[in-house]
């Protein structure tokens, strides 16, 4: 999977759980709210005031080593 910042928050994390970890550090705690998992990265990234091409860089290299 490549994720990107219109990557729906919920796709990510059914593709992989552990991916819940980069989001626990940008401060979103709320990962079982279902509007929460309808976002994409970079509202989520607006809200908690977090760079999402950051947030995207990590995500896809911790995919990468999978």
């Amino acid at each position: 999977m490549k994720v990107t910042k219109d990557s729906i928050i919920g796709d990510v994390l059914d593709a992989n759980r552990e991916t819940a970890q980069f989001f626990f550090a940008i401060g979103m705690h709320c990962l079982g709210c279902p509007a929460s998992r309808g976002e994409t990265i970079e509202q989520a990234c607006a809200v908690h005031g977090t760079d999402a091409d950051e947030l995207v860089k990590t995500i896809n290299e911790f995919l990468a080593d999978k």
